[in-house]
């Protein structure tokens, strides 16, 4: 078996998330749990995935705080995966995953949506600036690097940014790589 690498250490947000829930089981897990499932049978009957690998990825899920473990049977001894509120902050990043899967690799049309429970409408999932309420896919919107980036990581990108608000450092970044 190949090791696999960590991205824990990496000051790079993408990195560590993925190194935190980027296994697909993990995903799985996740977008079941979204779905009510909590007990072993269930995930593993959703998932037709084998006992041993469904343990380690719960217990995974359990120890890096996405899942909490609870029992709910004493004789013989079960617990439940119940969603912790880091695992639920994950739900955004599901709904744009689906809404990506939906537009780019559903030819044949959308298997899966999400819907207004309400009045049956789909929803287009969609990120948004939380202060203004502009959409992240427009223009005007840059990735920066943070207060506590790396010198290496500066010279990635072409802003920095001390501080909401504050004005933006020009790094050079990928901006000159472009124009060589």
């Amino acid at each position: 078996m190949v090791a696999r690498t960590s991205f824990e250490t990496r000051p790079c947000p993408i990195a560590r998330s993925l190194d935190e829930v980027g296994e697909w089981w993990s995903i799985l897990l996740l977008r079941d749990a979204f779905q009510g499932l909590t007990r072993f049978d269930q995930f593993q009957k959703s998932l037709d995935i084998a006992p041993n690998i469904l343990t380690r990825r719960l217990n995974s899920l359990v120890e890096r705080g996405l899942f909490e473990k609870r029992a709910y049977c004493e004789r013989p001894l079960r617990h439940e995966y119940v969603l912790t509120a880091k695992g639920r902050d994950f739900r955004p990043v599901l709904l744009t995953l689906l809404a990506w899967g939906n537009r780019h690799l559903a030819p044949e049309g959308p298997s899966l949506v999400v819907v207004d429970t309400a009045d049956g409408r789909w929803a287009d999932p969609v990120l948004v600036d939380k202060e203004t309420g502009r959409q992240l896919d427009s223009g005007g919107f840059a990735l920066a690097t943070g207060p506590t980036a790396s010198d290496r990581m500066r010279q990635r990108y072409r802003f920095s940014s001390e501080g909401p608000g504050l004005p933006l450092i020009e790094n050079g970044g990928q901006e000159e790589a472009r124009s060589r």
